[in-house]
């Protein structure tokens, strides 16, 4: 059955008529099923570490719209804590973490082999999913790139420019390459044991790759995710990898060759048009309808969903939002978007 999966085609190079379709964040605060979940849980990260719960809300959007896949509920930051760090969520600020900013501060993080105890309800998750997923639907799962993940580390928070792990990686950067080098090799470990687990796929999100510039997006962005790529498919052959290094802009021509990469995942900044031309022709392409679109529907979502996917039609490809759906989105223009995709 695995070989008739709609997105496992996509990503093996396969052009279809009706490209699969997923999204990212589908399992999230729009839908009022995952709020109830996640008040059952307590907190954020009570629901991440609760297998049964984290893989209900997996399972939520693929009952309510029966996406072609479903991506493993989690989040980037859990490596962090695995490693050692401290965190925690701030309701209605986000995530918050110990800073890694001295060789003192580094010395305290664990080595990459100690994750899995801290993970090791992950796993479950995912065998959970593998389970009781439908037979068509492929089971994703993920993790954050090492670039995106270290500045979460760096400055023990979110911020609008990376700019405290942009000075560390200026102003120390033995000690930055050391971080890097500590989360890539925890990254291959943490997405080898969800393959282990059941997952079919996986994913890199580079959430902040557009801010490095020239030398530092070759170092930092798209060679840890060419390493993380390698010692994956060494170890599971056959097993597709989808990166996506938000924002690269001209950036994303050529990432998957250069990464091993099977599908390199669009933001919303870039032509559909432009991507079919000069990053689709090197494989599967995913991507790339605007987040704001859940929010505001209408006919404009119509006409944009249509526009992507005619883009897009002369290759392999996996219809999915530029980034994450928003909490603000309406539910039901997730359905109109899918109807769209399917339907014309």
């Amino acid at each position: 059955m695995a070989g008739q999966k709609k997105l496992l085609r996509a990503l093996a190079g396969e052009k279809q008529d009706v490209p699969p379709i997923w999204m990212m964040r589908q399992a999230g605060r729009y839908l009022p099923e995952y709020r109830a979940t996640r008040a059952q849980a307590g907190d954020f990260l009570s629901l991440c570490y609760n297998s049964e719960l984290a893989a209900e809300v997996t399972l939520q959007p693929i009952r309510r719209y029966g996406f072609d896949a479903a991506i493993l509920f989690a989040d980037i930051l859990l490596i962090p804590q695995s490693l050692g760090a401290d965190l925690w969520f701030v309701t209605g600020e986000g995530p918050r973490l110990s800073t890694i900013t001295t060789e003192a501060d580094f010395a305290k993080l664990g080595p990459a082999s100690d994750i899995h105890e801290t993970l090791n309800p992950i796993y479950e998750t995912v065998r959970i999913l593998s389970r009781e997923l439908p037979p068509e639907t492929t089971l994703i799962g993920f993790a954050g790139a090492p670039w995106t993940v270290a500045t979460y580390m760096i400055a023990g928070r979110g911020t609008p420019d990376q700019g405290p792990a942009h000075a560390l990686r200026e102003e120390n950067t033995a000690l930055f390459e050391a971080l890097l080098a500590r989360i890539t090799e925890a990254t291959i470990d943490y997405l080898s044991k969800q393959i282990e687990a059941g997952a079919e796929v996986v994913k890199i999100f580079d959430s902040w790759a557009g801010s490095l510039k020239g030398e530092a997006f070759q170092k930092y962005a798209l060679e840890p995710c060419r390493q993380i790529t390698a010692a994956l498919k060494e170890r599971h052959p056959g097993i597709p990898v989808i990166g996506f290094p938000r924002e690269a802009g001209e950036k994303y021509v050529g990432f998957a060759k250069a990464t091993g990469v099977d599908c390199v995942a669009l933001d919303n900044s870039v032509d559909p048009v432009w991507a079919a031309a000069n990053v689709q022709v090197d494989g599967c392409v995913q991507g790339n309808l605007a987040s704001r679109h859940m929010v505001t529907g209408g006919q404009e979502l119509v006409d944009d969903t249509r526009r992507i996917v005619e883009a897009f039609r002369n290759g392999p490809h996996i219809f999915n939002l530029g980034h994450g759906i928003t909490p603000d989105a309406n539910p039901d223009n997730v359905q109109l978007m899918i109807d769209t995709v399917r339907n014309g």
